[in-house]
């Protein structure tokens, strides 16, 4: 079963994104020097939690689909899910010692934790808890790295 690979991380990068540094637009940030250290130290934790041994501690299969996606998108309904999550992401801290300030499962555990508590967003009307389960859903889908 295929999760995001660094190579899927670095081509989804390649979107008709605009990105301006100094007033100059980069065309290509997995290339460009202010950028493509950091573009592919995020890859390399993609290509970590990619590799066949690493499937079952930095992945799990969401509800309805087929492919496999980080655990930092996962929604813990277990202490025992929790513990999972928790391992995988304490293996990608790991990894990098800690100096990928902001890696991939930053955001998403925000946000994670916001759709947990859906019921918040509920009390302020339908259409926006909604929009957020839909966008999470669309993220946790995606594998996305948001920042």
């Amino acid at each position: 079963m295929q999760c995001k690979s660094g190579a899927d991380h670095i081509q989804s990068l390649h979107d008709g994104r605009s990105v301006y540094l100094d007033g100059e637009p980069v065309h290509n940030v997995a290339t460009h020097p202010a950028f493509r250290n950091a573009v592919a130290s995020a890859a390399w934790l993609y290509d970590f939690q990619s590799r066949p041994e690493n499937l079952e501690l930095m992945t799990f299969v969401p509800e309805g689909t087929s492919r496999r996606v980080n655990r930092c998108w996962q929604m813990p309904r277990s202490y025992g899910e929790l513990v999972e999550r928790r391992q995988a992401l304490q293996s990608w801290a790991r990894l990098s010692y800690g100096f990928v300030g902001r890696s991939p499962d930053h955001v998403a555990s925000a946000i994670i934790g916001q759709r947990m508590g859906i019921e918040v967003f509920e009390r302020h009307g339908p259409a926006r808890a909604k929009a957020l389960a839909d966008y999470v859903d669309y993220a946790t889908n995606n594998d996305l790295f948001l920042t």
